[in-house]
């Protein structure tokens, strides 16, 4: 007991320490870790590549909560495990809201990498839904820009494979744990109508 005891305080220690270490040169502990560690994947000014999502302008709380989603491995689809499962391990939840403080504050920008000819019927699902397929209109939730809010994410201007494959994922069962209701929506989402929405997102600025 006293071994973990002795343990804990060591890492709430460097925890501290390395936190404040950063901010001596004037740059913030979540600025550097970001550089450091996400910027391989995601791009150095983290707008994203086709495969990983763009990190800029996303919802502070949405980040801090995925990252801790990855801590506790209940974000369990393939690229999660495979990255970042160990990225997000170091991060305490006080590191994490910092991490997620300074990527919520830089400016996003949209990838524009759909297909222009679907955006038309992409935006149609998402301001309106589908009544046939009893599929709820996205606009609820994520608002009208896309922006999101709180817990919820920005979805506007992420990349269109992005986008795309995470419908699919969620679709097939990935990261049921979260809250509905997600899940139940993207499951219902047909082929064509994901390809839509990833299309029509993807310009979202």
């Amino acid at each position: 007991m006293k071994l973990l005891t002795s343990t804990i305080v060591v890492a709430i220690v460097f925890a501290s320490q390395a936190a404040a270490a950063f901010d001596r040169d004037g740059t913030s502990f979540g600025e550097r870790y970001v550089a450091r560690n996400c910027a391989w994947c995601h791009g150095t000014s983290v707008q994203g590549f086709s495969t990983a999502p763009r990190l800029a302008g996303q919802q502070e709380r949405y980040i801090e909560a995925q990252i801790l989603d990855f801590r506790s491995h209940s974000r369990d689809n393939p690229s999660s495990k495979l990255y970042m499962w160990g990225a997000a391990a170091p991060l305490s939840r006080p590191l994490a809201h910092e991490v997620a403080t300074y990527l919520a504050s830089l400016n996003a920008e949209a990838a524009r990498d759909g297909r222009e000819s679907l955006v038309t019927e992409g935006e149609g699902l998402y301001r309106q839904g589908s009544q046939e397929t009893n599929i709820a209109a996205c606009v609820v939730c994520h608002g009208p820009n896309a922006e999101g809010a709180g817990a919820i994410p920005r979805i506007g201007g992420l990349g269109y494979r992005y986008l795309r494959r995470r419908l699919e994922q969620w679709g097939e069962g990935y990261h049921a744990s979260a809250a509905a209701p997600m899940p139940g929506i993207a499951s219902k989402l047909s082929e064509s109508q994901v390809e839509a929405l990833a299309s029509y997102l993807s310009f979202v600025p």
